[in-house]
């Protein structure tokens, strides 16, 4: 049987597996896992007509395909707007055998990687002796090429994968229609993942972005005058959102999404994932972590943190539980939360997320619907349909996140040209003011002392006499 039948055999029973145990599936949040949120049944005909969920209808900008735009108005938010209702990402088209959240959250988690673009490996040494590795989209060479950026240089796209380390077919997806449309794409991988050497007994806490700041330098380096771009997936958002958060205006980064992302993460270890997903992500961090028990055996309690049971358990016996500095959950949290510097971002952040997500859960519980209200910078995307960093269509088509996510940044690249434009001109005319009224005063000046130009010149004459 081939990989992929494999793969798709495996979905199915965990298909299976989900149906017969779904009455039995009910999280906090009150439904079972992937289930319906009330009345929505009724409206899936109506959703050309656009419109956010009950929760959130009172303060959103209704787009195509019966998804929503929730945000603070403003004039980026107007053009933003625009550009989502312009896209053709965002129209409804005939449903797919994909369109249920656990086949869309499966089928990107699961199914095996096709062949994808063509990367170069760069290793990058940071201050403490760890390796993170950045692997640059060189290929396949599309013709026909979009430049993304005035001046004929590429925007670098920085994609950062979920934090459990697994390239997902998503991720090289979005990496290959980046580089269609004329970006120069590069994916940030942590240390001990997806291949990257653990040389130091140290990972990476999840919302720490130290190791991060050392990588987009390293990219302002490289490419000094491109813009700059992030995109992060699902859990991966966390360590973007700690990044842009921790580093303000002095992020390097013009414009940042995040796919299905987890923003109360505390609450999200705390109250556990659905058991087939919970276990499915901690088998593979296991599993990654396999490889390196005796090199992590000075640190962490091992035997601990491959007996744990949850997600929790083994976040905690990885960075709170230490042998040489040990710390309490409500520490890490401190350190960790990816919205404790929220207020400090200073970037453009679209956050795409749907109503039926199973690992993030309905997003009444695991929205901060405020901070899209009050802060300016930040833009929620609310779909009815795409599971958890799903939102695929038909085949061949990309997801249709990919598309709406570079849409958006042409957007705003397109609207910080021009306000630099009127500010040029605003700065143009002022100094032309300026000189006209500092030319009538050099002219009065000038006529005042014109009756000594005459005597100034008769002396410089008798003295070269």
């Amino acid at each position: 049987m081939p990989p992929w039948g494999a793969a798709l055999a495996l979905i199915l029973a965990v298909l299976a597996l989900l149906r017969l145990l779904s009455p039995r599936l009910r999280g906090p949040w009150g439904r079972a896992v992937g289930e319906t949120l009330p009345g929505a049944q009724d409206r899936d005909d109506e959703e050309t007509d656009g419109g956010a969920p009950d929760q959130f209808s009172d303060r959103s900008e209704p787009l195509p395909g019966g998804c929503s735009l929730v945000c603070k108005p403003s004039a980026l938010a107007q053009c933003l707007l625009r550009a989502l209702r312009r896209s053709a990402a965002l129209e409804p088209g005939p449903r797919s055998w994909l369109s249920g959240p656990h086949l869309q959250t499966l089928c990107h988690f699961v199914l095996p990687v096709a062949p994808g673009p063509e990367l170069a490996r760069e290793y990058l040494q940071l201050e403490d002796d760890g390796l993170v590795a950045l692997d640059w989209v060189v290929g396949p060479c599309v013709r026909g090429r979009r430049i993304t950026s005035a001046g004929g240089l590429p925007a670098v796209l920085l994609v950062i994968p979920n934090a459990w380390g697994r390239l997902t077919r998503n991720v090289l997806g979005l990496c290959l229609l980046a580089l269609e449309r004329g970006y120069y794409p590069v994916i940030f991988h942590r240390r001990g993942h997806h291949g990257c050497p653990l040389v130091s007994p140290r990972l990476q806490p999840f919302g720490d972005p130290s190791d991060l700041k050392e990588a987009v330098t390293y990219i302002r380096f490289r490419h000094p005058a491109a813009p700059l771009f992030a995109v992060s997936e699902g859990s991966g958002s966390a360590l973007l959102l700690s990044y842009l958060g921790e580093c303000g205006s002095s992020s390097y980064v013009t414009g940042a999404a995040c796919i299905s992302p987890v923003l109360r993460c505390r609450e999200w270890f705390e109250t556990g994932l659905p058991w087939p997903y919970e276990r499915g992500f901690l088998i593979h961090q296991k599993i990654a972590l396999s490889r390196y028990a005796t090199a992590l055996e000075d640190t962490v309690d091992t035997s601990r943190l491959f007996r744990s049971r949850s997600l929790r358990e083994f976040e905690e016996a990885l960075f709170c539980h230490t042998k040489s500095f040990p710390i309490s959950w409500d520490t890490y949290w401190d350190r960790n939360d990816p919205l404790r510097d929220v207020d400090e971002a200073a970037v453009p952040v679209l956050c795409i997320c749907s109503a039926d997500d199973p690992v993030c859960g309905p997003p009444d519980h695991t929205l901060t619907t405020e901070l899209f209200h009050s802060n300016p910078y930040f833009f929620l995307l609310l779909s009815r349909h795409g599971g958890h960093c799903g939102f695929l269509r038909q085949e061949p088509l990309p997801a249709w996140s990919h598309e709406v996510i570079l849409e958006s940044f042409r957007a705003l690249t397109e609207f910080f040209r021009m306000e630099e434009r009127m500010k040029g001109l605003s700065r143009h005319r002022a100094s032309f003011l300026g000189g006209r009224r500092r030319g009538g005063a050099l002219q009065r000046r000038e006529v005042a002392s014109s009756s000594n130009l005459e005597e100034i010149f008769s002396w410089k004459r008798s003295y070269t006499r």
